[in-house]
């Protein structure tokens, strides 16, 4: 089973990973995260992603990581970068809710699946939802239990 390291601006990594939680108790071993701190250097924080990285290898055996950041072109991806191989581990940057918890779902799929899978996750959990029809002002009989629109 591939595993899932969120490397993002904190707090963000750390409560997507509580949410996934929260949705799947079971998947703790498989998903890490990496808040990255206005006050470290890049350089620090790529060390904390390289021993995240192993340690998720190390409990997930031969499978793949699937790398989750928030922003391109910022630190988290940008460190990110350089230690992703393009085989056994894949980057996917703009991760928001619905991206972790499919890709937590469908973390027994193929990498390359699972990257899929955590692209169309993110972009479809986006979306413009209408406000509701405001309610019609009818008068309604008290003691009608069908609500016919017969008027006292």
């Amino acid at each position: 089973m591939n595993a899932i390291l969120i490397v993002a601006h904190a707090p963000l990594a750390h409560a997507l990973r509580q949410c996934a939680l929260h949705v799947f108790p079971d998947c703790g071993n498989a998903v890490a995260a990496i808040d990255v701190q206005p006050d470290l250097s890049p350089e620090e924080t790529l060390g904390a992603v390289r021993i995240a990285l192993d340690q998720l290898r190390r409990g997930q055996a031969e499978t793949g990581v699937l790398v989750l950041t928030d922003i391109f072109g910022a630190t988290p991806t940008n460190v990110a970068q350089k230690v992703i191989d393009g085989e056994r581990t894949r980057l996917v940057t703009g991760a928001n809710l619905p991206m972790v918890l499919r890709s937590v779902s469908y973390r027994h799929e193929s990498l390359e699946s699972l990257v899929a899978r955590a692209v169309t996750g993110g972009t479809q959990g986006v979306m413009q939802v209408n406000p509701p029809a405001p309610p019609q002002n009818q008068n309604r009989r008290k003691n009608d239990p069908q609500g016919h629109d017969d008027q006292q």
